[in-house]
């Protein structure tokens, strides 16, 4: 069926382009674009994603290295320098945005299970820090001599897809990326203890979610009752109890449930609050080890996708970089699904790398492959510890 087009034509061929286009009319991309449109400047983008190119220049050689095939991969005429240059300065990253976010529905759609121990969506929320040359990025001022963005992601445990993404400055304080978000009734929020602000958490426990943070050791607590715990299961402690500090008090006036866990391989003692009385002490503990998977996703996407060097200075820019790169991941994620392949993420993009110019059909390219070569493992298939 696909016999005589390139594989990244095949694999952008999975891209709803009417749905994209409709985001383009909103936002008005194309208006006085005669050649050089949104859809050309989206595959260019994700050319250079997955071709891991390291800088505009860099693309732009890439591209006219193979300009003959331009009009065949969709990535239209008149690519240069300075168009493409303006084009990502200019155009509204709304609509790159909206398109990453309508991506990120389909994947979650296709990979969603519940294969995990607890019922219902559970995610992880953190935080990662880019670090921008101040000089260049004027815009994305941190401290005196250091720039920077953070990207917000609230990432889906059962799926492996990011739910959620906020960027900010990276002066803004984690905990208020909190209020961006959107709680699912019946859905566990994991967070680290930089996010222990208990207006807040409240605001979940209103919204009939749960969550599972880390305490702090100056957080006081009061014990009403306990329960039985299982010692060999690490559990030390499960306690039911209220806030007995003056504010806190009145910032979550409910019950909390308090669970310490001891973890043989660190040999590390750890301090658990979470708003749900129902699963057992353990599976606490096992919630909060997911979290450790939003920190893997982040080393993943800054290794093997391009937000960490960007291919232009102004902010919108870089917003669009990124969009483009969560889009790329996810694009992966539905043709793995698309096609069945049992393979991890980073070896699918390894071998798509090298083989977009291609002519093989798709479901060739990964058959007869020894995966066994590929050295480095995808951060799905790694061995989570639990901190």
């Amino acid at each position: 069926m696909n016999q005589g087009k390139y594989v990244f034509s095949q694999l952008t061929g999975y891209l709803p382009q009417r749905v994209f286009d409709g985001f383009v009319k909103n936002h008005n991309g194309n208006k006085y674009v005669k050649h050089f449109t949104c859809w050309n400047q989206l595959l260019c983008m994700l050319f250079g994603q997955l071709t891991n190119r390291e800088s505009l220049r860099d693309l732009i050689v890439a591209l006219d290295a193979h300009s003959g095939k331009s009009y065949h991969l969709g990535l239209g005429k008149s690519v240069t320098r300075s168009n493409f240059a303006k084009a990502n300065e200019v155009r509204d990253s709304k609509i790159f945005e909206d398109f990453a976010y309508h991506l990120i529905s389909i994947a979650r759609a296709l990979r969603s299970c519940d294969d995990f121990k607890i019922k219902g969506k559970i995610y992880a929320f953190d935080s990662s820090t880019i670090d921008l040359c101040l000089n260049v990025f004027w815009w994305a001022k941190f401290r005196r001599a250091k720039g920077g963005i953070k990207l917000h992601t609230l990432f889906d445990i059962n799926t492996q897809i990011p739910a959620f993404l906020h960027i900010t400055a990276a002066n803004v304080h984690d905990v208020k990326a909190m209020d961006e978000l959107v709680y699912e009734t019946g859905a566990h929020y994991i967070f680290d203890r930089a996010y222990l602000d208990f207006t807040r958490l409240y605001k979940i426990e209103r919204c009939s979610a749960y969550f599972v943070i880390r305490a702090k050791s100056n957080t006081k607590f009061k014990r009403v009752y306990s329960n039985k715990v299982d010692k060999l299961s690490g559990v030390r402690c499960d306690q039911i109890g209220k806030l007995s500090g003056f504010y806190t008090s009145k910032d979550y006036p409910e019950k909390l449930r308090r669970v310490k866990y001891y973890d043989d391989e660190s040999n590390r003692t750890f301090v658990f609050l979470t708003n749900n009385m129902e699963v057992s002490a353990d599976k606490v503990a096992l919630l909060y080890k997911k979290r450790w998977q939003v920190e893997l996703f982040f080393k993943w996407i800054k290794q093997h996708l391009k937000i960490k060097s960007f291919w232009g200075t102004s902010e919108n820019a870089v917003r669009i970089q990124i969009y483009c790169a969560i889009s790329a991941y996810c694009l992966v994620s539905i043709v793995a699904d698309k096609l069945k392949l049992e393979r991890p993420t980073y070896e699918i993009l390894q071998v798509l790398g090298i083989s977009l110019l291609d002519k093989t059909p798709l479901n060739e390219l990964f058959t007869n492959i020894d995966y066994n070569n590929v050295k480095e493992l995808n951060y799905n298939q790694l061995t989570l510890s639990l901190f």
